[in-house]
């Protein structure tokens, strides 16, 4: 196995935490990311070291680019390189669209869409000097719908946004050996879900589908998949 880091933002618990477990599996160690759940990354970062790989938690606040461009060089430092970007943070926010502050969307906004593009900034330099590299963002099952999203109009702009932003970079760093794709889910299991729905007929998704997704992206096995919107959304929307 060649050695390689992979860097999980967000990693601390949920879609991120199974992100983090699965890359493990199939790397030489994982840079744990965290902003307020310390304790939680801690717990993370010693069952990958269990597991026999590499693992140290970071914290930053990705929605800076000084601290993202700062979380890069850290890791850096630490394992001297980030092979594997898996940009998972991604604050949700639901409030009908006419009652949104400035605040509101900046929020979403920099959480979502800038803080990726910070961290995919901030790591393309190793990357395209060793001449391979797997970037992945976790976006949204419909950010390619461009419809009406009532409730949830920043999270859906920003998605929309970061698989343009996906793509944009698929395309210019396709030369260097990088890719560059998207894992959108949906609805997810042990996720956010709406309490007033009927979800029995539909075929929801889990962190599990999530990861194996983020894993296969991940690989060399898809070195000629890039600038993918892969939906990991069971019959969610279908």
């Amino acid at each position: 196995m060649s050695l390689r880091i992979a860097l999980v933002t967000g990693a601390a618990r949920g879609m991120g935490r199974q992100i983090a477990l699965k890359l493990a599996g199939d790397v030489s160690g994982v840079a744990v990311h965290y902003f307020s759940r310390r304790d939680e990354a801690q717990e993370l970062a010693a069952a990958i070291r269990d597991m026999g790989k590499l693992s140290a938690v970071f914290r930053a606040d990705l929605a800076q680019k000084a601290q993202a461009a700062g979380l890069i060089k850290k890791v850096e430092e630490k394992f001297a390189r980030v092979d594997i970007l898996v940009n998972n943070v991604g604050p949700f926010l639901v409030k009908p669209w006419d009652q949104l502050e400035v605040s509101d969307w900046e929020r979403v906004l920099r959480g979502n869409l800038m803080s990726s593009y910070f961290c995919i900034k901030a790591a393309l330099a190793g990357m395209r000097k060793r001449r391979w590299g797997r970037i992945i963002n976790i976006g949204y099952s419909r950010a390619e719908q461009l419809t009406s999203f009532p409730t949830i109009v920043p999270y859906a702009a920003a998605k929309t946004g970061l698989l343009i932003l996906t793509r944009t970079a698929a395309v210019s760093e396709a030369p260097n050996g990088i890719t560059v794709n998207m894992v959108s889910p949906g609805l997810i299991k042990g996720g956010v879900l709406p309490q007033s729905r009927d979800l029995s007929e539909s075929r929801l998704g889990t962190f599990e589908d999530v990861a194996e997704a983020v894993a296969y992206l991940a690989s060399d096995k898809a070195a000629a998949v890039t600038g993918a919107n892969l939906i990991v959304a069971g019959t969610w929307k279908m």
